[in-house]
């Protein structure tokens, strides 16, 4: 049996004029939710958190449906990825730099309607927007 390894993550919601945007990070021609591992005596939710402001700058998260979130099945070498689902009230996103890396992790973002999200996610992160689209009531 495989190890699995976690990574935590959030995808982010920005209400603007009853309309619902959600944010994709692109690295490379792969389009995620901010996400990363989470690391020793860390929860996955304050790991999906950290991980957010490492990647985009942003810390006004807002949980309003808990600690519910939606796991993948494991992909690579065993790798599962957790997603929580939150809201922003600001839609200002900052590349951050990566210091391991000297650069951002990720070469652009946008905020996209469900259904142009959608279009832009792999096969295995459809079934999470999905998730977080019903669970939102948009």
């Amino acid at each position: 049996m495989k190890q699995k390894f976690l990574s935590a993550g959030v995808v982010l919601m920005h209400r603007e004029h009853a309309r619902c945007r959600y944010l994709l990070l692109r690295a490379y021609s792969y389009w995620d939710f901010p996400k990363g591992m989470v690391e020793p005596g860390e929860t996955p939710q304050l790991a999906a958190c950290r991980e957010v402001r490492e990647e985009t700058a942003l810390d006004d998260l807002d949980f309003i449906w808990g600690q519910a979130f939606f796991e993948t099945p494991p992909y690579g070498a065993g790798k599962v990825a957790r997603y929580y689902l939150a809201i922003t009230h600001t839609d200002s996103v900052e590349l951050k730099i990566n210091p391991q890396l000297g650069r951002p992790e990720h070469e652009e973002f946008r905020w996209l309607s469900y259904r142009d999200a959608r279009v832009l996610l792999s096969e295995r992160l459809v079934p999470v927007l999905d998730w977080a689209h019903v669970l939102s009531g948009c």
